[in-house]
C-alpha cells in the first residue's frame, strides 16, 4: 500500500465521522448530547485541516471550535434545560 492511498482512507474516514458527528449534533433532543458532537466534529474538522497541510488553521479550529465554543455553549446549556422541548 502506498502513502497515497494510507491518506486517502485516512481522510475518507475523517469525512465520515464529520458526517456522523454533524447528522448527530443536528437530530439529537438532547443539548448537551449536541454541543458534545459539535466538538467533536470541529476535532475531526481540525483533523482534517492537518492532513490538508495547514496546520495554524487546525490549531485555531481546535482551540476556538473544539475549545472556547464548546464551554460557551455548556456554560449557556448549564443556566437553561437540557432537553429541547417539541415543537408546535
Amino acid at each position: 500500500m502506498n502513502v497515497l492511498s494510507v491518506d486517502m482512507a485516512i481522510q475518507a474516514g475523517l469525512l465520515i465521522g464529520i458526517l456522523l458527528s454533524s447528522y448527530w449534533m443536528i437530530t439529537t433532543r438532547d443539548l448537551l448530547s449536541a454541543a458534545l458532537a459539535s466538538a467533536a466534529m470541529s476535532l475531526l474538522l481540525s483533523l482534517e485541516f492537518y492532513m490538508l497541510h495547514a496546520p495554524d488553521v487546525a490549531i485555531a479550529e481546535a482551540a476556538v471550535g473544539a475549545g472556547v465554543v464548546t464551554a460557551i455553549v455548556v456554560y449557556g446549556i448549564s443556566k437553561t434545560e437540557r432537553w429541547e422541548r417539541e415543537g408546535p
